[in-house]
């Protein structure tokens, strides 16, 4: 049975545009089939159907385990940097099983804990940058977050080994930093160890460093576990499944590094996102300032979450700047169709977040940054989906938002920043995701009174 819309473009030139240039390949194909259409990509199998009407996506997302299932075994080109006892990787019970485990972990009172923490760190690492020097936005809010996730995995927020992480996992990521170094992910034959000065030998020599310190304070938690502590290495230890089996220290590895590099990278770079949008509309600036300084000198970082205009900052820069290209593919099981296409089981389905985003029928001027599109209308999981959908949407979505929210509300608040290079930041893969492909460069070009205070400041009678 033929698939929908196959693009004819030689199999290899695709696979290499993908890999180069994903955007600029959606983009293409999409001009010919704007809905649904086939592609011959690497890293999903040979063959995958690119689904981006919010129709279809719902079909896919509501017969999750049903008719559509989310199949581990589609993930496997992400096995060299995670591991095989992934959450990413496993399916059926074992998945649901971890997820449901980690879920607590990343919601309520757990995130509003980390509150102060994130607005301290963001107000520490701006703190040291000297005015009138450029410095890269990315830089920092990788900084940040990496932070704030080592907190929140560990517990660490200072000593020998999280200086160790701090230094090393930075290094994990910037070997796929860019499209060409990305490259070896995708295809097998080039992931050879020729050494250190090798991006794949580089990679591994990194990695195992890594998993040494990993392996390290696993065995040192488990001997001393604490009761009282709340992170998320201890929750994990200290689970026992339905016959009380312990997870084993490669499924703890595995876990654990998974909820480090997807939840400091994606959110490093939605931030950095965040604060080159806001800078390219001065508007926008302003009336971001205003509802702020509605809060008073010290907000309750709560009542900063919840700012109607921020809020809707945070989804326009995620719906233009997806961090996630697309949600988990999904293997047909049964034979069904799909906006009139007829699909045989095992056909592979990728709903994409990226081509969604920029539908110009739910969003007009999709490439313009308009976040008053949030304020005035409410979109559906469907149709905008930053975080995916379904049984496997992100985890770490709620600290994500949350951590988003608070780094921008802290920098603008306190600090006048200007963007250094006026042309457009474009979207450049990086490894598994999309990152600003300059790191967006910026300046600080003065510290910031709120007007308010101002005010206050000179009609104070002189006592």
């Amino acid at each position: 049975m033929p698939l929908p819309n196959l693009i004819k473009t030689p199999s290899l030139v695709q696979k290499l545009h993908w890999v180069s240039d994903p955007v600029g390949y959606m983009e293409n194909a999409a001009q010919q089939y704007p809905d649904i259409f086939t592609a011959k990509i690497i890293g999903f199998g040979d063959t995958v159907v690119f689904v981006n009407h919010p129709q279809a996506i719902q079909e896919i997302l509501t017969n999750d385990r049903k008719k559509f299932v989310a199949v581990g075994e589609t993930n496997r080109i992400t096995q060299p940097l995670i591991g095989e006892y992934s959450v990413v990787i496993l399916e059926g019970n074992s998945h649901k099983r971890q997820r449901q485990l980690l879920m607590p972990s990343f919601h309520g009172e757990r995130i509003q804990a980390y509150s102060r923490l994130i607005c301290n760190l963001t107000e520490q690492v701006f703190s040291q940058l000297p005015q009138d020097k450029p410095f890269l936005a990315r830089n920092l809010t990788q900084e940040i977050s990496l932070r704030v996730i080592l907190k929140t995995v560990f517990g660490l927020c200072e000593g020998e080994r999280f200086q160790q992480f701090k230094h090393l996992l930075p290094l994990l990521m910037d070997v796929f930093r860019s499209p060409l170094t990305s490259i070896s992910f995708f295809f097998s034959s080039l992931q050879k160890d020729l050494g250190v000065w090798s991006p794949w030998g580089k990679f591994l020599h990194v990695r195992q460093a890594i998993d040494e310190l990993l392996y390290s304070e696993i065995a040192e938690r488990r001997q001393k576990l604490d009761p009282e502590c709340m992170d998320i290495l201890s929750l994990l230890i200290s689970y026992r499944d339905e016959v009380g089996e312990q997870m084993t220290d490669q499924e703890l590895r595995d876990q654990l590094i998974t909820l480090i590099l997807t939840g400091y990278e994606t959110t490093a770079s939605a931030m950095a996102w965040g604060l080159y949008c806001i800078h390219q509309k001065p508007l926008v600036r302003e009336k971001l300032l205003q509802e702020l300084d509605t809060l008073g000198d010290s907000p309750d970082p709560m009542s900063i979450c919840r700012l109607p205009y921020l809020t809707a900052i945070c989804n326009e820069t995620l719906r233009i700047y997806p961090v996630v290209m697309f949600s988990f593919p999904r293997v047909v099981q049964e034979p069904v169709e799909l906006l009139g296409h007829s699909l045989e089981p095992g056909t592979v389905l990728l709903p994409s977040i990226y081509l969604t985003h920029h539908r110009e029928d739910l969003y007009p001027q999709s490439k313009d940054f308009q976040p008053e599109r949030f304020i005035e209308r409410q979109f559906s999981p469907y149709e905008f989906l930053p975080f995916g959908g379904g049984v496997r949407r992100c985890i770490g979505e709620a600290l994500a938002m949350f951590q988003m929210k608070l780094v921008l509300a802290t920098v603008l608040s306190h600090y006048h920043l200007a963007l250094v290079d006026r042309r457009p930041e474009q979207p450049q893969r990086r490894g598994f995701t999309l990152a600003p492909a300059s790191g967006v460069k910026m300046v600080i070009t003065g510290r910031r009174v709120r007007q308010e205070s101002l005010i206050n400041m000179t009609t104070k009678p002189i006592s």
